[in-house]
């Protein structure tokens, strides 16, 4: 190579670098931000799950600590002193009402359910398993109808509790005399993938209290 091209690319190569720290100059406190945010917004989320996971394990001791008192009244105060934000509202509101129904306080465990499935800041999962048990502790002192209109759309095909509100359905049916369509239902159950132990020994039950025969036995 000659030299007047090694010159030529020698200033070519200073004048690059020269632009490069302007350019650095210029635009590096852009860099030093972009690397101060990712820095902070890691540090940031690390606290924040650090945080989380003390007032999860901070409520689980206190409904732990509820839940271990000796009689059922003792529980259910204890449950209502727990402060339950957010979602963790109804995992306590479905505590509370079971320890009142195991007390006897079925119209207090009913009115708490109601409370509950009505809640719009907690998810539709738990409103609908409190609407369902709702119905449940209610039985004939709701009109029938009325509970239909709450159980018809939790029965519908890909609802999370369908099976549970197609028994209550069923057992709505028993209590206004419609024996076949009780029957129909109790089948329904009974041919379901995801039905659970519980759920098929109480459809059974029930369909031979009805004398009916189970579709396949």
């Amino acid at each position: 190579m000659s030299n007047p091209d090694s010159f030529i690319e020698e200033v070519t190569e200073e004048v690059r670098r020269d632009r490069l720290f302007a350019l650095i100059r210029r635009y590096g406190w852009i860099a030093v931000l972009l690397v101060l945010l990712l820095v902070g917004g890691a540090a940031y989320n690390e606290w924040r799950k650090s945080r989380e996971t003390a007032e999860a394990r901070a409520l689980g001791d206190a409904l732990y600590t509820a839940l271990d008192k000796g009689d059922a009244e003792a529980r259910i105060a204890a449950l209502d002193a727990v402060e339950a934000p957010g979602r963790a509202a109804a995992l306590k509101a479905l505590l509370t009402a079971a320890e009142e129904t195991a007390a006897g306080e079925r119209a207090a465990a009913a009115e708490r359910l109601a409370a509950l499935s009505v809640n719009t800041e907690v998810p539709e999962l738990y409103r609908q398993l409190a609407a369902i048990k709702e119905v449940s502790l209610r039985g004939d002192a709701q009109p029938a109808e009325t509970r239909r209109y709450v159980l018809e759309p939790l029965a519908a095909p890909g609802q999370p509790f369908r099976l549970l509100a197609m028994e209550q359905l069923a057992l709505i049916d028993v209590e206004t005399g419609e024996r076949e369509q009780a029957i129909a239902r109790l089948n329904e159950i009974l041919q379901a993938s995801e039905l659970s132990a519980g759920l098929r020994q109480r459809a059974t039950q029930l369909m031979v209290a009805l004398g009916g025969t189970p579709d396949g036995a």
